[in-house]
């Protein structure tokens, strides 16, 4: 295809910061599976040192410490006791299970600490506004763990809609998931998870075409949630006993703009895919291939379907090979912003609408019928 049409879209090369002069000190509220990967991507920083953890479960934060070969950390059993406890800490990484993410948040910022929160966002959209509500009065910054988006093929998606060849954008299908891949530990119980593969997966690919689209405010949703895998031991074994979250969800959501987007995701299924991801404009259309397992990527090169000299064409567009790791680049860039007073680089202003079209699923298939998404005002 056109090489004029493909060279529109060739990947930007992005020089990383270096870090500063001094040590930047990081406190870890949850030490969980995901908290690893904050640890891993914080000790490859070269100028910060963690000090400071904390875990419901004694001795869990220790141990975890150990396993990455970090010492001189003070271990505590809550993020009140660290954060009363530690006053010196520059930021903090909120690891928690789901239902903890807003009062955890809301503490640091209260205490004046910026902080990086693990997706999703929160559980309701009222706890989502509460945290916005802390964040403004404390004039920190609270960043949402959307590591994706620092993926070149998500630059990628973004780059090509606004570059206007695919004109207004009216309708979407998104979502994504697995045939099997339910998980675990806390993520499948409502007192811990809150919500399910919507919290899980479902605020990832919602990321992906809402950022590319300029986050536009969502009004209605009909939204239908299911748990048929997860409470059979068939499927899930001995935790279906405890399984109470959704494991698969679908809506239709008017966006502003008169957008329409159709979404669906899934921790199990008896296909091996939703579908993949398709974003409709006036001009043309851009075909986003699914995953086996979302991963936060793309599942191939993109196809972008357009007409030139009035002829029906498509141009491949190649995988971008990033350089670096996606959460090494996420936690920079958090760093970065916290420690230079600047935005937050996913901030809750946009993740808020995300918060909203799940929590909106969740109380339209409790209605069972389609409702208006109401966000209150920050």
């Amino acid at each position: 295809m056109s090489d004029a049409v493909l060279s529109q879209f060739k990947q930007e090369v992005v020089e990383e910061k270096k870090g500063f002069d001094k040590k930047i000190k990081v406190g870890i509220i949850g030490t969980g599976w995901i908290a690893e990967s904050h640890i891993q991507s914080y000790l490859n920083q070269p100028d910060v040192e963690i000090v400071a953890a904390c875990d419901l479960i004694p001795g869990k934060a220790q141990k975890k410490m150990e396993q990455f070969g970090v010492k001189n950390v003070r271990c505590y059993l809550s993020h009140k006791e660290m954060i009363d406890n530690e006053p010196d800490l520059d930021v903090v990484s909120v690891c928690t299970y789901n239902t903890q993410h807003a009062v955890t948040t809301i503490y640091a910022l209260e205490h004046g600490l910026p902080v990086l929160l693990e997706k999703p966002f929160t559980v309701t959209t009222e706890e989502a506004v509460e945290i916005m509500r802390a964040e403004k009065k404390s004039g920190k910054i609270v960043s949402v763990g959307f590591q994706p988006r620092f993926d070149g093929n998500m630059q990628m998606i973004k780059k090509i809609v606004e570059s206007g060849v695919l004109g207004d954008i009216y309708y979407i299908q998104t979502g994504g998931g697995r045939r099997r891949g339910i998980p675990g530990s806390t993520f499948i119980e409502k007192s811990t998870g809150g919500i399910g593969a919507l919290g899980d997966i479902g605020c990832y690919s919602l990321d992906m075409v809402l950022n590319a689209i300029g986050y536009p405010k969502p009004l209605t949703v009909s939204g239908y949630i299911s748990d048929f895998f997860g409470k059979n031991p068939k499927y899930n074994g001995e935790d279906a006993k405890r399984f109470s979250v959704d494991d698969f969800a679908a809506a239709f959501v008017r966006l502003e703009g008169g957008i329409i987007l159709d979404f669906r995701i899934a921790w199990a299924m008896h296909v091996d895919t939703p579908g993949d991801t398709m974003i409709f404009g006036k001009e043309g259309a851009l075909r986003i291939p699914s995953t086996d397992c979302w991963n936060g990527s793309v599942g191939g090169e993109m196809t972008l379907y357009h007409d030139i000299c009035g002829k029906q064409a498509e141009t491949k567009i190649p995988l971008v090979r990033s350089s670096g790791d996606l959460f090494d680049k996420k936690i920079r860039s958090f760093l970065d912003a916290a420690m230079n007073g600047g935005k937050a680089p996913v901030p809750t202003s946009q993740i808020l609408y995300n918060q909203a079209i799940i929590d909106g699923i969740n109380k339209s298939a409790a209605a069972g019928k389609e409702i208006e998404i109401e966000i209150p005002e920050i």
